[in-house]
């Protein structure tokens, strides 16, 4: 019988390593004020190790701990950090050492998909505020979950869809909503990229500088295979979500930014397959979804093996509407009139810097986050949504509400799940 890691089960867990945590609740209210000096820990070294470097270097922020299941990385990060920072990070394997230190502020989750939810549920209950990596969710019901978690412990969550915090494109979907191209009946969101074949998966010996245990932490244990850390997880469904969830989160997020729809959509369709890589990958090459919301449409396309885009951009978002279009396209956005003469043209910064700010803002001052992680979910639930209906190979109907699926139970069982003993998160 599984049972339930919640906080009950992660003290007692802990505990045995050493690793009891003091969970009282300090006094947030009190100690959360403007200009304290915030203490952080990185979980996941790979893009961590730039968040890391990035927060290291804001004015009253200290990195106390980077984490990571490969030691190598960890010995590499704490290097990178003490060059940079007043003092050296502490290096670990295991996160829950992050936790246990009541004076750490926030974690940081950048991991693999399978490990956000988790790790974010834990720091809520631990009484750290989190930023933690798109999609954030592996599944519609983590997905729920760390909605709940972030509620029911009052603590600051940001996803990290940068693009939420760059200043042109906040104009672009003040602009969108306001009526500049009428009313927006289509959005299109997309991604190209031109990705090799990772080859063979096989059975092989643990690396000795990997904890493959940990690495597969809430994931129901399978034994170790070549090529699959540290990237190409993400085409295996087990720990990861498809070219979908792993850049489709960024285009579909700008979708549902520049317009007002119900919570999900009422139907979800997908084609696509793997027909331009040949190797063991699961997750398809090339992808159609179609999120039908009654009112408008809204579409994702992935190529993961060619790079011509659309629009002219290999990544992007274009609101088609009864006046004209508005395209978002890198730091800036382009608008159309209805005979396609071009109107307006605007670029503008991108990068972390403003998200990263926003986050640490939004700890201090108590300013609104750009991504709070409802918003970053319902993007995330398309994600899920359209891996959903390219695997079960049906449309979806779902309630426009909760995005649960309607009379489908054989679609329902990807709604979750199989967790390791242990390791089921609970709110």
């Amino acid at each position: 019988m599984q049972r339930s890691f919640n906080r009950r089960t992660f003290l007692g867990s802990t505990a045995a390593s050493g690793l009891a945590l003091g969970l009282s609740r300090r006094t947030w209210a009190a100690e959360d004020g403007p200009g304290r000096r915030l203490r952080l820990g990185v979980m996941g070294l790979s893009r961590g190790a730039s968040l890391a470097r990035q927060f290291a270097r804001r004015p009253g922020v200290e990195v106390a701990y980077v984490c990571d299941v490969d030691r190598n990385r960890t010995r590499q990060a704490v290097a990178s950090i003490e060059e940079i920072a007043e003092k050296a990070p502490q290096g670990v394997t295991d996160f829950r050492r992050i936790l246990d230190d009541r004076d750490v502020d926030a974690l940081v989750v950048a991991t693999t998909n399978h490990w956000h939810a988790p790790a974010t549920i834990l720091a809520c209950a631990a009484g750290k505020h989190v930023y933690v990596e798109k999609p954030g969710s592996h599944n519609p019901r983590e997905a729920e979950l760390m909605v709940a978690a972030a509620r029911k412990h009052d603590r600051k969550v940001q996803m990290g869809v940068q693009r939420r915090s760059w200043p042109v494109l906040q104009e672009a979907a003040q602009r969108l909503r306001e009526g500049v191209v009428g009313e927006v009946r289509l959005v299109r969101g997309w991604y190209n990229n031109l990705r090799g074949p990772i080859g063979p998966v096989r059975p092989a010996e643990v690396p000795e500088w990997l904890d493959w245990d940990l690495w597969q932490g809430p994931a129901a244990r399978v034994p170790y295979r070549s090529n699959i850390v540290h990237y190409n997880w993400h085409w295996f469904w087990h720990w990861g979500n498809g070219e979908i969830g792993n850049n489709g989160v960024h285009a579909l997020d700008l979708c549902l930014w520049g317009v007002e729809t119900s919570p999900h959509p009422r139907q979800v369709t997908s084609g696509g397959g793997l027909y331009f890589i040949d190797d063991d990958r699961e997750t398809p090459d090339s992808q159609v979804v179609t999120f039908d919301y009654g009112d408008r449409m809204v579409t994702w396309e992935g190529r993961s093996a060619h790079l011509r885009g659309l629009e002219g951009q290999r990544f992007g978002a274009a609101f088609y509407g009864t006046e004209g279009t508005l395209v978002m396209r890198g730091t800036g956005y382009t608008i159309y009139a209805m005979r396609d003469q071009l109107v307006e043209e605007k670029d503008g910064s991108g990068g972390d810097t403003a998200h990263l700010d926003n986050f640490l803002a939004a700890i201090r001052d108590d300013e609104p986050l750009n991504a709070e992680i409802e918003s970053g979910q319902r993007a995330a639930m398309l994600c899920h949504l359209g891996a959903m209906a390219h695997r079960t190979g049906r449309a979806l109907h779902c309630d426009p509400q909760t995005a649960r699926i309607l009379d489908d139970a054989g679609a329902m069982a990807l709604w979750t799940r199989e967790y390791a003993p242990g390791w089921e998160p609970e709110v």
